[in-house]
């Protein structure tokens, strides 16, 4: 074989070769893109899992955070279901640090009905608040938040602090009758 032949052998390898990468790349693309697949007569779709916790802003500022024995502190906040589909919802406290977590009565109520009421160091991942209905897609649940120091606490109380981040997960509802969220 000449080199004139090599040459245009290689050339038409390297062109079907580049068609072949172009069709999986647009098969690939198109398989992305496609957010449903149907498998014999069923049909399943993907969606997104997203809330807004109180638009980002914190529920409770340092500031407001200055106890002295006896004193209650009232915060309302908002989860809204961001997502594509219903969610069940948790609460926690993550990065819990400082003496007052033992100390610190925290209350949530969702509306009238109390769902939790316990320390800070009680209300963590492992045992959050697991929302007993579901959010609908767009809907925002207001709840409040309710901080005490109580009275027995004494002095030795206000020399100490507590730092936390309130945090929120969701997960979808669909095919997720136990509420798992691992």
């Amino acid at each position: 074989m000449n080199d004139r032949a090599k040459s245009y052998r290689r050339f038409f390898l390297s062109v079907g070769l580049t068609i072949v990468a172009i069709l999986v790349m647009t098969v690939t693309s198109f398989a992305l893109w496609y957010r449903s697949v149907t498998v014999g007569g069923n049909t399943f779709q993907t969606g997104v899992v997203s809330i807004n916790i109180n638009d980002g802003l914190p529920v409770i500022t340092e500031e407001d955070f200055l106890f002295e024995p006896g004193a209650t502190i009232v915060k309302e906040f908002f989860i809204e279901n961001e997502s594509t589909i219903e969610v069940y919802y948790r609460i926690y406290f993550e990065n819990l640090d400082g003496a007052l977590q033992n100390m610190q009565e925290i209350t949530l109520l969702d509306g009238d009905d109390v769902i939790y009421n316990g320390t800070a160091a009680g209300l963590l991942k492992e045992n959050a608040v697991i929302s007993e209905d579901p959010l609908d897609i767009g809907e925002k649940v207001w709840l409040t938040a309710v901080f005490h120091l109580p009275e027995d606490g004494g002095n030795a109380a206000q020399e100490e602090a507590m730092c936390f981040d309130l945090c929120a997960d969701a997960v979808q509802t669909r095919n997720n009758p136990d509420k798992l969220f691992e």
